[in-house]
């Protein structure tokens, strides 16, 4: 499969992706649409769920793209393998994340990951960035209790924006007051790869939803 060209970087403010995400009929998406879903917030090309599908079938995988190309080459190669515990839609989180669940059986969310965010190094761009309070407020009413979120970026300081927005809801403690040496998952994102591979630091917390 060819390898698409898209823009690195899309203003998830712009009027484009102020619409909700379009819900699929969840029951011809997973063949087991009880299992634990684990949602994977800005999946990009779906490198990292496409590996946590593989290795944990007792788990759903769902990821959120904001860049629409990049979502439907996921699902393509999605099909290819066979996955039926995955699935990838095309959606702004700050719009879609309730709407995700409207239709689901019964609230199944246990793991959540926000991995290498666009930076927005500018500071009148920060409020693009992805982890903002409503969204924290978003997941800790969506997440089952006990349930994990992971946070990673190769840039200290959104790591810590990302962290201490996550410390200011009681809804969430987090596991360790350290950066986490390794990740707690079984698989890695390309970006994760990529800056291990140049002896670059991965700034990883891990935020557990209090029960």
């Amino acid at each position: 499969m060819a390898v698409l060209r898209v823009r690195q970087h899309v203003n998830p403010l712009s009027q484009k992706y102020q619409q909700p995400v379009k819900l699929p009929d969840w029951p011809q998406v997973y063949a087991n649409l009880h299992q634990p879903l684990h949602l994977d917030i800005g999946c990009g090309r779906g490198y990292f769920l496409r590996q946590m599908a593989q290795r944990q079938p007792d788990w759903n995988f769902l990821g959120l793209e904001i860049r629409e190309p990049l979502v439907k080459q996921a699902l393509e190669r999605r099909d290819q393998l066979a996955l039926t515990n995955l699935h990838f839609l095309y959606g702004n989180a700050n719009i879609s994340l309730h709407s995700l669940f409207k239709s689901w059986p019964s609230n199944l969310l246990k793991r959540v990951s926000i991995q290498f965010p666009d930076p927005w190094f500018k500071k009148r761009h920060h409020k693009r960035r992805l982890v903002q309070p409503e969204l924290v407020a978003e997941l800790a009413d969506l997440l089952l209790s006990g349930g994990a979120v992971l946070l990673q970026s190769d840039v200290e300081a959104v790591a810590q924006e990302m962290c201490d927005r996550f410390q200011a809801n009681p809804a969430f403690s987090r596991s360790s007051p350290d950066w986490l040496a390794n990740s707690p998952l079984p698989a890695m994102t390309e970006r994760e790869r990529m800056t291990l591979s140049q002896g670059k630091p991965v700034y990883r917390a891990l935020f557990l939803k209090n029960t």
